[in-house]
């Protein structure tokens, strides 16, 4: 094992270290390139490290969506707390662009095989972003949920369909103005 190794371990980072090196493993090559074995490899740890901190690849995989939500709710309050003129496309437009910027750890936030019922831990992490689009709404009636909830769900279908080359962007095309106006109507 490298020095550098030893010293991220050895300074109690270990998790962190792993989330990190998982958060590049699975921009570069996706849920299927993640597996503790090679995660401790890449990081330069024994096999049996990453176990200390997650008990099976299932665990790493929720660690890494709840990491994801934090990341997006964290963005997502920053747009709220700007007060701009238009909050929901504002933060519309954050949730489509960190879908593009991020898009597998997009899809493995939203994947059906981590179900949030039997993950309190995620639901609470995706329970917090959808927070954030609640509070713009500034409405805790049934209509509000609606309405944060039709918001939620225009702009996760333009981050599947962009994300899925479904949406055609021209060449010198703004993706980021296209997204704008698309959206402007939230």
């Amino acid at each position: 094992m490298s020095t550098l190794s030893n010293s991220r371990y050895h300074h109690g980072n270990l998790r962190q270290a792993l989330l990190e090196a998982a958060l590049v493993i699975l921009a570069k090559e996706g849920e299927a390139g993640l597996g503790l074995r090679d995660l401790a490899r890449a990081v330069g740890v024994s096999p049996a490290a990453p176990y200390r901190h997650f008990d099976s690849r299932a665990a790493l995989l929720e660690a890494l969506a709840v990491t994801g939500f934090q990341r997006f709710t964290a963005r997502m309050e920053a747009v709220a707390a700007s007060e701009p003129d238009n909050p929901l496309a504002a933060m519309g437009k954050t949730y489509v662009v960190f879908a593009l910027q991020n898009p597998n750890l997009f899809r493995l936030m939203f994947s059906p095989q981590l179900k949030k019922a039997a993950r309190p831990g995620l639901a609470m992490a995706a329970d917090a972003a959808f927070d954030t689009l609640r509070r713009v709404v500034s409405d805790s009636s049934a209509e509000g949920r609606i309405k944060a909830l039709s918001a939620w769900a225009k702009v996760h279908g333009l981050a599947v369909l962009l994300l899925d080359g479904q949406i055609a962007i021209g060449a010198g095309e703004d993706t980021e103005a296209l997204i704008a106006e698309i959206i402007s109507s939230l």
